[in-house]
């Protein structure tokens, strides 16, 4: 099971991981056959770049409060909001929008989901700079965006059923490698640490933090491994998919803190294997604070969890 575990994730990974992992799953299942024939290979092809428009300044791990609005025109749909954390946008082609098309308060009903061309008229797409120098993130602004109906997704009111497939998707197969670059981090950690006898009596003290890490590295391909075999038995993910986000963001946080804890008694004007490793596990560790809000937060993951697998009752 564990190697064809991995084979299935290493199809997964890719440059265009939102498209693949994202928006593609989405369009085999609610699109129609023109949407995937013209969709799909361009997406497998690389020739589209696909962002994904779900979260917004007021809506973020609470995604039924979205107030981008899609209004029906004589000319399409026509489209106003601000989106944020939208990962790739200023080098994306498309873009897979969750708008509005009812009231604010009606949360989960009046939504739809959109296949928007980013050189559409009206759209402005701004880059974020985050802690770790890194510009991925931007904030997307839709000025009277037209779209046709064509570039819809699913019927007008199917938006967050769509919307909750592409989370649990997100929350599962998105994080099915990073068990295994997550291994590969802590092997970089120690064999570098080993080159030198500073950083090794360094890394001495964690040695018991280091083998929980190890210890959770298994847990987390034990979780893709299952979630491997309902898709290969032709089940969906479901809110199976928070199980393996939870896990992931909170263990590869942890370790985040204690490689960085390690790194930064390192000698200053350390050279050769210790300097790439201190600049790794410098990256690792900013990136990684973001790691339990992205994706719906560890809050968010808990409450999916009680609720729809649990069916536990809210307390008094």
């Amino acid at each position: 099971m564990r190697a064809t575990a991995l084979a299935c994730v290493s199809i997964w990974k890719s440059v265009n991981s939102i498209g693949k992992e994202l928006a593609g799953p989405i369009i085999l299942a609610v699109g129609n056959d023109s949407q995937k024939e013209r969709y799909l290979p361009a997406i497998l092809k690389m020739q589209d770049i696909w962002c994904q428009g779900f979260s917004e300044p007021g809506a973020g791990s609470d995604l039924a409060a979205l107030r981008t609005r899609a209004e029906r025109t004589n000319e399409g749909w026509r489209i106003n909001g601000q989106k944020i954390w939208t990962s790739g946008a200023s080098k994306s082609q498309r873009c897979l929008l969750l708008a509005r098309t009812g009231a604010a308060e009606e949360r989960h009903k009046g939504l739809v989901l959109f296949a928007v061309p980013m050189d559409t008229p009206g759209i402005d797409v701004r880059e974020i700079r985050s802690i770790d120098g890194q510009r991925s993130f931007c904030e997307v602004f839709f000025n009277d965006v037209i779209v046709s109906d064509a570039d819809m997704l699913g019927a007008p009111d199917e938006g967050w059923a769509a919307a909750t497939r592409v989370l649990s998707i997100e929350r599962a197969t998105n994080r099915m490698y990073r068990s295994w670059r997550f291994q590969s981090e802590l092997e970089h950690l120690i064999a570098a640490c080993r080159t030198d006898a500073r950083a090794t009596a360094i890394m001495q003290p964690y040695a018991r933090q280091l083998a929980q890490v190890r210890i959770d590295i298994e847990m987390l391909k034990g979780l893709v491994e299952t979630l491997i075999g309902r898709l290969m038995a032709g089940h969906e993910i479901g809110p199976n998919g928070s199980f393996p986000k939870l896990y992931w963001s909170e263990a590869h946080q942890r370790f985040a803190r204690i490689a960085w804890e390690i790194v930064s008694q390192f000698p200053p004007g350390v050279e050769g294997p210790l300097r790439d490793l201190h600049a790794r596990m410098a990256d690792i560790y900013l990136s990684s604070r973001a790691e339990t809000i992205y994706a719906g937060t560890t809050e968010i993951q808990l409450d999916i969890i009680a609720k729809r697998i649990l069916n536990l009752k809210k307390a008094a």
